[in-house]
């Protein structure tokens, strides 16, 4: 882009004395800028535009539900949408539940993995890290779903056991009807439950909230890292004074996206839970359910207004994964990194 100035520096006033006037700036944009401005501008405007005719269309299908439903919509626990007689109360609570123990078990995992990889690994091993969590990411949800319930429900309903023992006073710990003091409890009431659900979603949403951090972490500024370092401070001090309050928005971002992405996840969620329609803050025990594992049940067999039921649940959640997301952009946007710091 070239800039162009014209204008007189001095003007004569009436009585011969000199002085000042503004500058007025004229700016040329070149072709090659322009191109890359239409062409951004464009691409930006193409995600918007489908993201609201996305909406729209999941509004439209669903409006005739959303007439009958009217505002028990959001409270009714029932699906029996051919009874008109249908809501997202459970649903909904079982997407929060399953995303919540998935971002809870993901944050520490994936916080540690990046600051590993970012701050301690040598660098041959870190290349191979990388590489390693990046084909995590890239796994398919149907993969990770066969794994879940094939071989780590059977390891973790011992776990799920013990939790429901020596934890069971603190109340999503609590399981109905299971005695510890009883020898012949069976551990079939820990299987398909929310707590395993929430495992493999988290196994899935920490490879990408840990390539965020780790991104973010690499880029606290080297002159800071020095500093801190020739003022005495330890490698654990640098990155508690520098890195951590530098990646901030990148750990809050991170996460959000991650929380994002596990309220969507469906395959996976749809082969190892049980479904029920009752609100079951329990994570422990067996059942639960989410909108979009919800939505892969009912589609195929589904009637013409329980689709339309069908679409108004995916707009739900399609709207709160929207804010989500756009919370996180702008916490990451809005971080310590890049113009804020040298």
């Amino acid at each position: 882009m070239t800039v162009a100035l014209s204008s007189d520096l001095l003007s004569a006033t009436h009585d011969g004395r000199a002085e000042d006037s503004p500058r007025s700036l004229s700016t040329k944009v070149d072709r090659p800028d322009a191109a890359f401005r239409w062409i951004a501008r464009s691409s930006g405007s193409l995600v918007l535009i489908v993201m609201t005719l996305v909406g729209l269309f999941l509004l439209v299908r669903g409006s005739e539900a959303l007439q009958v439903a009217g505002p028990e919509f959001l409270t009714e626990q029932a699906w029996e949408a051919n009874s008109k007689t249908f809501g997202i109360a459970a649903v909904f609570a079982g997407t929060v539940f399953i995303a919540l123990t998935a971002i809870v078990i993901a944050l520490p995992l994936s916080f540690g993995t990046a600051l590993y990889i970012s701050e301690y690994a040598p660098e041959a091993l870190k290349r191979m890290l990388i590489t390693i969590v990046d084909l995590m990411a890239a796994i398919p949800s149907i993969v990770y779903g066969l794994w879940g319930f094939f071989f780590l429900s059977p390891l973790v309903l011992p776990l799920s056991q013990w939790l429901a023992t020596y934890f069971g006073w603190f109340p999503p710990f609590h399981v109905d009807g299971f005695d510890p003091n009883d020898p012949l409890a069976t551990p079939t009431v820990f299987s398909a439950s929310t707590f395993i659900a929430g495992i493999v979603v988290a196994l899935m949403v920490a490879p990408i909230t840990s390539s965020i951090m780790r991104e973010v972490f690499t880029q606290a500024p080297l002159g800071e890292r020095e500093g801190a370092l020739a003022l005495g401070a330890t490698k654990w001090g640098m990155i508690t004074s520098v890195v951590l309050p530098f990646g901030r928005g990148g750990i809050i971002g991170g996460t959000m996206l991650g929380l994002g992405r596990s309220l969507g996840e469906t395959i996976a969620v749809f082969l190892i839970i049980s479904p029920v329609y009752v609100i079951q803050p329990r994570i422990l025990e067996k059942g639960g359910n989410s909108i979009s594992a919800l939505i892969a049940l009912r589609y195929n067999e589904a009637s013409e207004f329980e689709l339309s039921a069908l679409m108004a649940a995916g707009l739900a959640l399609f709207l709160v994964t929207l804010v989500i997301n756009f919370g996180a952009s702008m916490i990451v946007a809005r971080s310590r990194s890049g113009s804020q710091s040298d």
